[in-house]
């Protein structure tokens, strides 16, 4: 017998000879199946204390950890200490006495582009800022002030009830410098009145800053403002007999527009939304 014959031999099934016989699946020889025991769903209407207690903005999970095995944290008026422990969403929580809501806070900044606009009315055939950061969060997001329809530039979104009404109507105003272009140059005696201060509407507007914009045409120039008034930018130029063509709204309460294109949005981080809160 040749090599050739005795490997063929070895390899060969029972039918053709050989010694070697494959594995066969028949009757009752099929290789057992694992079980696999499904996930138990989660409860959508339950959350983990610790989670539940972060989400509110008083702090991270992990310091959520350690105040609730300190004993700060009650529900429905009894202090939990167990680690893990889930309530519902319709749970009272309380830290240190101070009533919590789970909702997560969250902060989104668009860099808006030309013909959105930003008012929460129906608007019929318009299309609206929402639409923008749709992917952003499944919470709903609303702009904290407004941007006119023709009007470009930073707004701000957030769940965050307290920080939109604290930057509506900061003590000492929130600061914005804008980009505009005028349907006629700036008169250099005019600049020096809005450098002084000029009244709208029996009330003196004040800038923290107004110039021409560098190797731009004089209709351009660039103002610093910390006025939270209504469409107050081209109030104070219509009461000097000009006309806003275009606004863009590049500096907000410190945010910026670096690295952030027209019609995308980013999260802000988490320093900037101490800083923000910072502001009275």
């Amino acid at each position: 017998m040749s090599r050739d014959d005795s490997s063929r031999g070895k390899n060969a099934s029972g039918r053709q000879g050989g010694n070697f016989k494959k594995k066969s699946y028949a009757r009752g020889n099929a290789p057992i199946k694992k079980t696999v025991t499904p996930n138990k769903p989660s409860d959508p209407n339950s959350i983990r204390l610790n989670k539940y207690v972060a989400n509110s903005g008083v702090c991270s999970r992990r310091d959520a950890d350690i105040y609730i095995a300190a004993g700060n944290v009650t529900v429905n008026g009894k202090p939990i200490t167990e680690m893990g422990y889930k309530v519902k969403l319709t749970d009272e929580v309380k830290f240190d006495g101070q009533l919590l809501n789970p909702v997560k806070r969250e902060y989104v900044l668009l860099n808006k582009p030309k013909d959105f606009v930003t008012t929460i009315r129906d608007e019929r055939g318009k299309r609206h800022v929402s639409g923008l950061i749709s992917s952003a969060s499944k919470s709903k997001l609303l702009p904290v002030d407004k941007l006119e329809k023709d009007h470009t530039g930073l707004l701000l979104f957030t769940n965050d009830g307290n920080m939109t009404k604290t930057l509506k109507s900061p003590i000492n105003g929130l600061r914005k410098i804008y980009h505009l272009v005028l349907e006629q140059e700036l008169r250099s005696s005019d600049l020096k009145k809005i450098q002084e201060g000029v009244v709208v509407d029996e009330k003196v507007v004040r800038v923290q800053d107004i110039s021409y914009i560098n190797d731009a045409p004089k209709r351009e120039v660039g103002i610093e403002i910390y006025s939270s008034r209504n469409k107050i930018v081209e109030r104070l130029f219509d009461t000097l007999g000009y006309k806003v063509q275009k606004l863009d709204r590049v500096v907000y309460g410190g945010l910026t527009k670096k690295d952030l294109p027209r019609g995308h949005w980013r999260y802000l981080t988490s320093q900037e939304v101490i800083n923000l809160k910072m502001i009275k």
